[in-house]
């Protein structure tokens, strides 16, 4: 008898130990497929980050050039501007590049923002009632005292352009006090608001160590 009990105990072992180790590589292949599809990545991320998880996205490679030109022009330190697109859309991995209150692009200014408040449809958020033609075009970004910038020079500032985006965050960053070192009031200005200001700043910090 005990002989036969010790063995169906080595049998439902080994069927437990079978069973853990399919449950595992399914659950890996889950997130695999997940993290390998740009829609579910996108709404994987909003429930961790929601839930309080740390969630690490590394600088995509591409983009730095990108950064490093706009702080040469603005003289606003290039990881803070990785800094301001990793917190606003994750470097532009969310699945819609506008948000709810109406921020738009990459780097998700607000349409009177980027044409300028003096726009006469500009009020509240600062949504407006803007044609694209017009909310891209430097001339009336001038006239209106926007931070849009065309910074390709291919005539258009648009806020969907990834180095358009980049150069008018840095625009912004730097005309409210990044340049000089001011970089808190800098931060809180682009998005009114404490934890903004705490993210941003602690994304800067781990970027400073990860890109001396």
């Amino acid at each position: 008898m005990a002989k036969t009990s010790k063995k169906k105990k080595t049998r439902r072992r080994k069927i437990a130990l079978t069973f853990l180790s399919g449950s595992v590589v399914i659950f890996f292949t889950a997130v695999f497929m997940i993290f390998s599809n740009d829609e579910y990545k996108g709404k994987t991320l909003d429930m961790l980050e929601q839930s309080g998880a740390p969630v690490e996205l590394k600088i995509p490679e591409e983009n730095i050039p990108v950064y490093k030109r706009a702080e040469e022009t603005y003289g606003v330190d290039w990881r803070l501007l990785a800094a301001h697109h990793r917190v606003e859309t994750r470097f532009s991995s969310m699945d819609t590049l506008v948000s709810p209150v109406g921020a738009e692009g990459h780097m998700q200014f607000m349409p009177c923002t980027f044409i300028g408040w003096t726009h006469p449809s500009c009020e509240g958020l600062g949504e407006g009632d803007i044609p694209v033609e017009e909310l891209t075009d430097p001339e009336a970004i001038g006239y209106y005292g926007g931070y849009g910038v065309d910074a390709d020079g291919d005539g258009v500032a648009d806020p969907y352009n990834l180095e358009d985006a980049v150069f008018s965050a840095a625009n912004y960053l730097s005309q409210n006090g990044a340049a000089d070192g001011d970089l808190e009031r800098a931060i809180f200005l682009y998005n009114r608001s404490d934890q903004y200001v705490k993210d941003v700043l602690g994304f800067y910090e781990d970027y400073k160590l990860k890109h001396p």
